[in-house]
């Protein structure tokens, strides 16, 4: 792989790349430079989340599916504008910086929240920042990389991304473990990561235009107008489609982290440590997942990555030895993730235009935040009526059967030998 520090993605250096080198944009490891510090900042909030709701504050795993749902679906609310703005603006650099900035102010009301409908506003704030920030930096990320090998170029982004998102839980450890039970300061260590990602971005990463300029305004509507009609009639539709039945059983990974935490009861201060070791396995697979997306085609590794999901929930349900049952969770759930979160964008962008990029690419990650926001409140309320094996066997049964369902949606891009 070949970090290029020219923003064209056909281009190193002015000049074109070497034959058999894969380029990365410098826009993309910048922006993957942000998104590192952000996920510092967010991950090591989400890594004490699940003990503060349930342990500090008292709440029960109603109230913590609830905030879990919020945390992961509440940003659907406003990505699809994020988007729209996005595109219709064609220079998504500063929509980008708006979110990321609304997010990292929202951090300084974690350190004042102490009740349910105070934590509920402050994460609902933040994941309204995300929502918006994150179709308008997949589209810089998209205008940035060739098409051929846009979900390498994910999967580096996501693997610096993770690399944050790693880092966030290993610090929360390290300062709970220093100063127990003192979630104020791992509050506070997240806003300052926070703040100086939003540095970053404005002061670093380029202010590309995402769409073509176009000189005849007859055109420019014409254009924009059969781009619409691809979106809302072509096979994005199946896209979305998928990714709803597959989002609408995919739950948090805290209920994951939790179950096994009943399981072999191990101290509290441990718990952040299983997010580090998710985000490790992400980093293992993102980038080899990310080509292998690009060789046989996305909608394939996208579908075959919930199958990972799956082997996650059986591990946590049935009675496999503590330990090997915590390695072999967080393995398939990194493997999750890095064969679906980027690549869901890299196929978004593949079956819309310029002109629609960033809002595609925003219909398909609502759709899942929506869809997984429902998960996690159902689950929450499964897990208190049937206990923690029962909803984890449940919850897995679904999954088959929405795998199925989801191959049969995608099955002409599934044919498809080259994405």
């Amino acid at each position: 792989m070949y970090i290029s520090l020219h923003n064209s993605p056909a281009t190193a250096g002015g000049r074109p790349a070497p034959r058999g080198i894969r380029t990365v944009s410098s826009t993309v490891i910048a922006l993957g430079f942000v998104s590192l510090l952000t996920d510092i900042s967010s991950e090591s909030v989400a890594a004490v989340l699940p003990l503060y709701v349930t342990g500090a504050l008292g709440l029960s795993t109603i109230a913590f599916g609830v905030l879990d749902g919020l945390y992961q679906g509440v940003s659907a609310l406003v990505r699809i504008a994020g988007g729209y703005t996005s595109d219709r603006v064609g220079r998504p650099k500063w929509v980008a910086f708006g979110g990321y900035a609304a997010a990292a102010l929202a951090r300084v009301g974690l350190l004042f929240a102490s009740g349910f409908g105070a934590l509920a506003v402050v994460l609902t704030a933040d994941r309204i920042g995300k929502g918006v920030r994150t179709a308008p930096r997949d589209a810089l990320i998209a205008a940035a990389s060739d098409p051929t090998d846009r979900a390498r170029a994910f999967g580096v982004h996501r693997m610096l991304d993770n690399i944050g998102a790693a880092i966030g839980p290993l610090l929360a450890f390290v300062i709970l473990w220093a100063v127990p039970d003192r979630y104020d300061v791992v509050f506070a260590v997240s806003l300052a990561c926070a703040m100086i990602g939003v540095l970053v971005l404005a002061l670093v990463v380029p202010n590309l235009r995402t769409r073509p300029d176009y000189q005849d305004g007859a055109e420019r509507r014409r254009v924009r107008r059969d781009a619409w009609t691809a979106l809302r009639r072509g096979p994005f539709r199946r896209v979305l489609a998928a990714a709803g039945i597959l989002g609408i059983v995919t739950i948090g990974d805290g209920f994951v982290y939790l179950a096994l935490h009943d399981r072999g009861g191990f101290a509290a201060q441990w718990f952040p440590l299983m997010y580090v070791g998710t985000n490790v396995a992400f980093l293992a697979f993102a980038v080899p997942l990310g080509r292998l997306a690009d060789r046989v085609g996305r909608a394939r590794v996208f579908v075959g990555g919930h199958v990972g999901l799956l082997a996650a929930y059986l591990v946590a349900a049935l009675a496999i030895d503590d330990l090997v049952a915590t390695l072999l969770c967080l393995a398939f759930l990194g493997a999750f993730y890095a064969a679906t979160d980027g690549v869901l964008a890299a196929l978004a962008a593949d079956l819309t235009t310029p002109e629609t990029r960033a809002t595609g690419i925003s219909a398909a990650q609502t759709v899942v935040a929506l869809t997984r926001f429902a998960s996690a409140a159902l689950f929450g309320v499964v897990w208190f009526a049937v206990g923690r094996q029962g909803a984890l066997i449940i919850v897995a049964i679904v999954l088959a059967g929405a795998l199925v369902a989801a191959a049969v949606a995608l099955r002409p891009l599934l044919r498809a030998e080259t994405p």
